[in-house]
C-alpha cells in the first residue's frame, strides 16, 4: 500500500492542497481555495481557506504527513492567549516604507543589516510591520506577544497545541529582517523594531517533525519561494523566475549572499543552503491589469503582444502598479512611454506590457550573476508563465533559453515533497520524477532592455 503526503501553498490569492505518493510524487488529487484580496487579512480566513481546500482535495484520511508552504515576511501578532491582536500585514502592504527607512537608518545604514541578517530590510519584511505597528497603533504593539509568519500560524493552528509550540524553518525566518544568515534569531531587532521582546517560533530543521494533525505528522513548512525551489527540484545553478503576484528571481547556492544595496535578498532555501533573491511587486497582474485597459482575456492579451514586433516599436510599459520593491519604490506609479500615432495600438500596448514585466526581473538576474550566482539554466514557473506570450519573449528579454515546466502546483508539490522527506529521512529530499516541459529559446531583441533602463533610471530611488 502506498504512503500518501500532503503539501500546502497558502500563497496571496488563494489556498492550494496537493496529494502526493511519498515515493515517487506521483500526483493523486488536489484542491483549493480562494483567500480575500487587499494587504491586510484576518488570518482566520486563511484557516478557512486551508480546511476548504483540504475537503476539496479529499481530506487526509489516507495521508501520513503535510507540510505547509507559505506566502513570506507577513506579520501575524499574537496576543499572550494566542489570540490575533490586527489583521495581518501582508508582503505587499507598503505602508511600512517609512519604518523601512528609519530602521535602516537607526542600524547604521544598510551595510550592517545585510551583514547581519543578509538582506536590507524594504516595506515587505516583517520587522518594518512590527515598526509601524509601534509608531501607528501603541496600543497594539503593547498586546503583542508572539509574532508568526502565514505558513508558521496555520502549521501551529494544525497542531493545536500553545504559544509555546510555534515553529518555522529557516526559510521563512531568514525573511524577517530579525534571522541572521549565521543561522540565529536577532531578537535585538525585534525590540529595535516594536519596543519589546517577543516569543519567537522555533526554527525547526529541514527534515524535522514538529507536531500532529491527528494522525498526520507536520513538517516545518517553508517559504513560498523555497517551496517552488523543492517542487521543480532546483539544485546549486539553477536561476528560478517565478511570476505570480509578485516576481521572484531566485537560484539555490551553496554560500550567502549579502547586498549591502538592498538588491538581493539574502534568503536561506528548505534544504539547508541558500536562496538569494531578487524580488519585484508587479508580475502576473499587470498582465491582467493590461487585459482589463483592453477589454480582452489573457489568452487574447498573449495573441495581441505576439502580433506587435519586438520592442513594441519602442513602447515602454514601466510596470511599477503597486509601487515597487525592487528598486525599492513603494510610492511610485506605473506610466506607458513612447507612444506614437503609429504605436497606439492594443497590440503595442500588449507586447509592452509583457516585456515589461520581463525587463524587471532580467534587472534581478543580472544582480545575481554581478554577485556570482551561477546560472546554468533559467526555469520559468508561475501563473504568469501559462501566458504564450510570456513564454514566447521570455529568452529574448532574459538573454539565455528558458525551460519551462510542465504546468503544476510547484510550491504545493515542494511542501509535498518536504513532508516525504521528513517520513523517509536523510539529508537530502527524496528524488522524485523530473518536471518536464519545453525549452524554449530565442533572439536577444537589441534595445528593449536599454529603453526600459532608460525609462527606469527616470524614476527616483527611495531616499
Amino acid at each position: 500500500m502506498r504512503t500518501l503526503v500532503a503539501g500546502v501553498d497558502s500563497s496571496t490569492q488563494s489556498c492550494k492542497v496537493v496529494v502526493r505518493d511519498a515515493e515517487d510524487g506521483t500526483p493523486v488529487r488536489q484542491g483549493s481555495a480562494a483567500h480575500p484580496g487587499g494587504t491586510e487579512v484576518d488570518p482566520a480566513r486563511w484557516w478557512h481557506a486551508l480546511t476548504e481546500a483540504i475537503t476539496d482535495a479529499g481530506g487526509l484520511d489516507d495521508v501520513a504527513a503535510l507540510s505547509v508552504g507559505g506566502q513570506q515576511h507577513g506579520m501575524v501578532a499574537l496576543d499572550g492567549d494566542g489570540r490575533v491582536v490586527r489583521d495581518a500585514l501582508l508582503w505587499n502592504d507598503t505602508r511600512s516604507a517609512g519604518a523601512a527607512r528609519d530602521l535602516v537608518a537607526e542600524l547604521g545604514g544598510p551595510g550592517p543589516w545585510a551583514e547581519r541578517t543578509g538582506t536590507v530590510p524594504t516595506a515587505s519584511f516583517t520587522v518594518t510591520k512590527l515598526r509601524w505597528l509601534r509608531d501607528h497603533e501603541p496600543d497594539n504593539a503593547a498586546r503583542v506577544h508572539a509574532v508568526a509568519l502565514p505558513h508558521d500560524y496555520l502549521t501551529w493552528r494544525l497542531a493545536g497545541g500553545g504559544l509555546d509550540t510555534l515553529s518555522t524553518d529557516r526559510s521563512d525566518a531568514s525573511g524577517t529582517g530579525y534571522y541572521a544568515t549565521a543561522g540565529h534569531y536577532l531578537p535585538e531587532h525585534v525590540e529595535l523594531a516594536l519596543g519589546h521582546g517577543v516569543e519567537l517560533p522555533r526554527v525547526a530543521a529541514p527534515a524535522e517533525q514538529v507536531g500532529s494533525h491527528g494522525h498526520v505528522r507536520l513538517g516545518a513548512g517553508m517559504g513560498d519561494n523555497a517551496a517552488v525551489a523543492l517542487g521543480v527540484g532546483a539544485g546549486p545553478g539553477d536561476v528560478v523566475v517565478s511570476i505570480g503576484t509578485s516576481g521572484t528571481v531566485f537560484a539555490v547556492s551553496d554560500t550567502p549572499t549579502a547586498d549591502p544595496e538592498g538588491t538581493i535578498a539574502g534568503f536561506a532555501d528548505a534544504a539547508g543552503r541558500f536562496l538569494p533573491l531578487v524580488c519585484t511587486l508587479n508580475a502576473a497582474r499587470v498582465l491582467t491589469a493590461t487585459c482589463s485597459i483592453l477589454g480582452v482575456d489573457l489568452d487574447r492579451l498573449s495573441e495581441l503582444a505576439l502580433s506587435a514586433p519586438p520592442g513594441a516599436g519602442g513602447v515602454v510599459f514601466l510596470p511599477y502598479l503597486e509601487g515597487e520593491r525592487t528598486p525599492n519604490r513603494p510610492d511610485a506609479t506605473g506610466s506607458v512611454h513612447g507612444l506614437t500615432l503609429a504605436t497606439s495600438t492594443p497590440a503595442h500596448l500588449a507586447r509592452a506590457a509583457v516585456e515589461g514585466v520581463l525587463c524587471g526581473l532580467a534587472d534581478g538576474l543580472d544582480a545575481l550573476l554581478d554577485a556570482g550566482v551561477r546560472a546554468d539554466r533559467v526555469i520559468l514557473v508561475g501563473g504568469g508563465a501559462r501566458s504564450a506570450a510570456l513564454r514566447a519573449i521570455a529568452p529574448g528579454v532574459l538573454g539565455r533559453p528558458v525551460l519551462v515546466p510542465d504546468p503544476a502546483e510547484y510550491a504545493a508539490g515542494g511542501a509535498a515533497r518536504q513532508a516525504a522527506w521528513m517520513l523517509g529521512g536523510g539529508g537530502e529530499p527524496p528524488v522524485w520524477g523530473g518536471v518536464g516541459g519545453v525549452l524554449v529559446e530565442g533572439d536577444v531583441v537589441p534595445g528593449v532592455r536599454e529603453r526600459y533602463a532608460a525609462v527606469r533610471d527616470a524614476v527616483p530611488d527611495l531616499g
